[in-house]
């Protein structure tokens, strides 16, 4: 299949069930669309124009099919101080600059740098998005009455019941979609006292239109805006490649990590320019996409489309849907994005995997920042690795007898040598044993990764000096010096 064909695939895949996953993941979008705005300390109109510019973006320049981005809040949390401090334009024009740079971050494939986020880490990542997903819809709970939780349950019995139902042509359209027909329906029909999504904040009446950069083009600028606009290209970047690798393995195929990089800068860049804040991948609601048959691009573009209808063609219909009929939607998005396995096998994996993963866990939830858990993650792997790889140098010793009759000494080395193992390389060898004999030095078997194990390795040459003993070092045609220094060691 050529590349165009393949294209063309991920738009004609199943439309109408694509369609229907891309209303779920739009319902499932208000709410939280709607709560960062608040937390960036932008109108919600700003972070819902944000998430259909970016929705239609990133639909066509996207790498990973199927995954809904739009106004996150890993995004809003680094924006507000520059809300607070200098306003919306500059706002904006940071995110322009932090789509830039992730175009940047595409064009150079450093999307690769996923490689180095361990399975526990984003086990962890994970595990702390769905609990940070469920415990933002606590306060929509806080002081509700008995009519509120009832229509919880009762909208939870319809998401996880219906499909359940023996009923021909069932599964056709997702029961979060028929949750929310239904509450809403019964909500006005009883006038019940619930709280609605026109309580939430001011709608958008009208389509986005382009704002342009409302900033001075100077120094000045670039030196408020830089920081906070690098900072939205990484967070914005990890969150979208974390949820892209949760995709991939829901659905069991390929996407493009570099394209997604350089897609989420241009849908930003768009964002900013239609008066709209950054975003990045949301996995919750792109795990809501997939779990209801989003498999394609269709799924991403309608997400954003019925985003725009919803609010602004359908505002009067929509600003009367119970809440309590979203928080239904997300506490299934959240016990279905959670990795239940991964309780069971606590006690099967490494205990540092596990370690590694409690951690990220843990961080994400004290300091409500991803990119803080998958760092801190990322950090712990990188020390354990470290650690266990040290400990793999193995140094065995033994006395021949030499040609000449005289004691030779030989030292077979094996495994990893880098700055975490060379004092333990050195701590292995003892040239007073060999006091002024011929020594032979394996290290065909051995690895000297850096600039630290070659120092080693010249240093150890020396004290062998010291001690009067003649070095042979041999080996090295097995390329057990993998450094740009090996032939500077070599002679």
């Amino acid at each position: 299949m050529s590349p165009l064909q393949s294209e063309l695939a991920q738009w004609r895949h199943r439309p109408v069930r694509e369609l229907l996953a891309g209303a779920v993941a739009t319902f499932a979008l208000i709410p939280e669309v709607i709560a960062f705005s608040f937390v960036a300390g932008v109108d919600p109109q700003v972070g819902l124009y944000a998430s259909f510019v970016i929705s239609l973006v990133i639909a066509f320049t996207g790498g990973r099919p199927a995954m809904i981005s739009a106004a996150a809040g890993s995004v809003a949390l680094v924006v507000a101080p520059l809300m607070a401090s200098h306003g919306l334009p500059y706002l904006l024009a940071a995110g322009v600059l932090a789509g830039a740079i992730q175009i940047v971050f595409g064009l150079l494939r450093l999307g690769v740098l996923m490689r180095f986020v361990s399975a526990s880490v984003r086990t962890g990542f994970v595990n702390a998005l769905a609990i940070l997903i469920f415990s933002a819809q606590l306060p929509q709970l806080a002081g509700a009455g008995v009519a509120t939780y009832a229509m919880l349950a009762l909208g939870l019995a319809i998401i996880y019941g219906l499909p359940r139902l023996p009923w021909p042509g069932v599964s056709a359209i997702p029961s979060p979609l028929i949750c929310i027909v239904l509450l809403t329906v019964i909500a006005g029909a009883m006038d019940l006292p619930l709280k609605t999504v026109g309580e939430l904040g001011q709608l958008p009446d009208r389509l986005p239109y382009w704002h342009g950069l409302g900033v001075p083009l100077d120094w000045e600028t670039l030196r408020i805006i830089a920081g906070p606009a690098l900072a939205i290209a990484l967070v914005g970047l990890l969150e979208s490649l974390m949820t892209a690798r949760v995709v991939d393995e829901l659905t069991d195929s390929p996407s493009s990590k570099s394209r997604e990089c350089a897609g989420l800068g241009l849908a930003n860049m768009a964002a900013g320019l239609f008066g709209g804040i950054a975003g990045c991948g949301m996995i919750g609601q792109t795990v809501g996409n997939v779990r209801y048959g989003g498999r394609g691009r269709l799924s991403t573009l309608f997400a954003g489309v019925f985003l725009l209808i919803l609010m602004v063609l359908l505002k009067p219909w929509v600003s009367k849907v119970p809440v309590v009929a979203l928080v239904a939607i997300m506490v299934m998005v959240s016990v279905s994005t959670f990795d239940w396995g991964s309780l069971r096998k606590l006690a099967a994996h490494p205990k540092l995997s596990s370690l590694v993963m409690l951690s990220t866990v843990a961080a994400t939830l004290v300091s409500h920042d991803l990119s803080i858990g998958v760092g801190l993650g990322v950090l712990l792997s990188a020390l354990f690795f470290a650690w266990k790889a040290a400990s793999a140098v193995r140094v065995v010793h033994a006395v021949e007898t030499g040609p000449d009759g005289a004691p030779l000494h030989r030292y077979t080395v094996a495994g990893p040598v880098f700055f975490a193992s060379a004092d333990a390389f050195l701590d292995a060898f003892d040239p007073r044993q060999a006091q002024g004999a011929a020594v032979v030095l394996d290290v065909g078997g051995a690895r000297f990764w850096d600039i630290t194990a070659l120092a080693a390795l010249d240093k150890l040459r020396a004290r062998f000096e010291h001690h009067g003993c003649s070095l042979q070092l041999i080996g090295l045609q097995q390329r057990a010096l993998l450094d740009d220094g090996a032939d500077e060691v070599a002679g």
